[in-house]
């Protein structure tokens, strides 16, 4: 089934580039260079999506969108801008579009998500439980994530304490700034304490303030962090490892709503949202006497669970695909896509380190990279080779046979490219042509 595509964009050459590839794949695209001819063409004709520009003469994408919403909300609409912000985000989100993309757009980036919008509507999805391939920043299509949009979107109306658990490199903070971004507040500050990287000595201080003379080189007042995210969002990274002194404390201000500065003798009222994030098991944290129970069931009004993405494998094209467009940008490369054998590499690999190890690997790869795809050249050594880790113990086994079963491994990944099966062996070209001549190596 073909597909219709609105697109409206008012530079002819980014109109030209983009409706070429659409058409490419097999979708039917009719083209506006402004919001008011896009409502005349949506007026005799009927679009599966609409792809807009939000900058555009006279009306621009978010007052085209709030009309096309009010008349058929069921219609998916993809910003493309050169001045995103995480503002512009999130109200074009609150307004009903399906995500929100920075130009110039990666055309893998921009494909996959208008296949997935589509796909969104053809399974009725709602708001309360969004097929969004990306919600604000966080990204994943699988269930999931689909499960934390849903709880995101259900907390973030309230004023409800929000406990984050999940792995290190999962995106806590992300899921934290989506809570607060799409909440009542979220035009007030959101205030991010990593516990862990602030020195215990120091954490009252800077959560509370100090008046002036409290202590050895207290020269002037300062004004805490609480203080300073009055009406807005206080997140603390990695709460486990805050001292347990301080719990106390910070219970009694979640308790009263109250505290004080050091030094100081007057109450500072602030209304302030809590949100907490962990990687460790606060539970038994708690069974311990490491984290103090009556602060855990405070902090524990919800929780939140973020998958590893070992458990959401299916989301490493996407991930690697906003990747990819990021770094390719901010290093100004001009990498078009991934191979799909490294796609094959990356979804066959365990992360430990979660998205945050494939967000960096993405990076070092784009640096490295001298083509225009991502290859297997240029992964990390550890990536290239852990296919070749777990043959088979046998007695039956001899050098060569195992030699001849790795370097066929290896040339099977690489679609029979020598170059690129020599660089996954670790060996040169010649060497790689040598022992297959000797082991009688053909592709047929």
């Amino acid at each position: 089934m073909k597909y219709n595509i609105l697109l409206v964009e008012d530079e002819v050459n980014i109109l030209k580039v983009l409706s070429t590839a659409l058409k490419k794949e097999k979708f039917n695209v009719e083209s506006a260079m402004t919001g008011e001819d896009a409502l005349d063409m949506m007026k005799n004709k009927k679009f599966d999506l609409v792809l807009s520009d939000y900058k555009l003469p006279g009306m621009n994408g978010e007052t085209l969108l709030e009309i096309i919403m009010s008349d058929d909300s069921t219609i998916p609409v993809i910003l493309l801008t050169a001045y995103g912000t995480i503002d512009l985000a999130v109200n074009a989100m609150k307004k009903g579009a399906y995500t929100f993309l920075t130009k110039p757009v990666n055309l893998n980036v921009l494909l996959i998500t208008i296949r997935d919008a589509i796909r969104s509507k053809q399974h009725d999805l709602d708001d309360e439980s969004p097929g969004h391939y990306q919600f604000l920043n966080i990204i994943g299509k699988a269930k999931p994530m689909q499960e934390v949009y849903s709880m995101i979107q259900r907390v973030s109306k309230t004023d409800a304490h929000v406990l984050i658990l999940g792995e290190s490199g999962t995106g806590k903070e992300l899921v934290a700034r989506a809570i607060h971004y799409t909440s009542l507040r979220s035009d007030k500050p959101f205030i991010p304490i990593d516990c862990t990287t602030i020195p215990t000595e120091l954490m009252e201080s800077e959560l509370f303030g100090y008046e002036k003379g409290a202590f050895t080189c207290a020269y002037n007042d300062k004004i805490g962090l609480i203080e300073m995210a009055k009406g807005g969002t206080v997140f603390f990274d990695e709460i486990g490892d805050l001292d347990y002194g301080l719990q106390k404390k910070l219970l009694r201000f979640l308790q009263e709503k109250e505290f004080h500065t050091l030094g100081g003798k007057e109450k500072i009222t602030a209304d302030v949202r809590i949100l907490a994030a962990t990687n460790m098991n606060i539970e038994a944290a708690v069974e311990k006497g490491d984290f103090r129970e009556d602060l855990y069931y405070r902090l524990n009004v919800i929780s939140i669970n973020i998958p590893s993405l070992k458990e959401r494998k299916e989301d490493i094209p996407f991930l690697a695909a906003h990747f990819l467009e990021e770094f390719s940008r901010k290093n100004k490369k001009e990498i078009r896509g991934i191979e799909q054998n490294v796609l094959d590499v990356l979804s066959s690999y365990e992360w430990p380190g979660n998205v945050r190890e494939l967000e960096n690997i993405i990076q070092r790869s784009v640096i490295l990279c001298p083509y225009d795809q991502i290859n297997l050249e240029c992964l990390p050594h550890k990536l290239k080779m852990m296919d070749y880790e777990d043959l088979p113990d046998s007695e039956e086994l001899n050098l060569p046979e195992i030699e001849k079963r790795v370097i066929c491994k290896a040339l099977d990944k690489s679609a029979w490219n020598q170059s690129q099966a020599a660089v996954l062996l670790g060996i040169s070209r010649k060497q790689l042509r040598t022992k297959m001549k000797n082991l009688g190596l053909t592709h047929e």
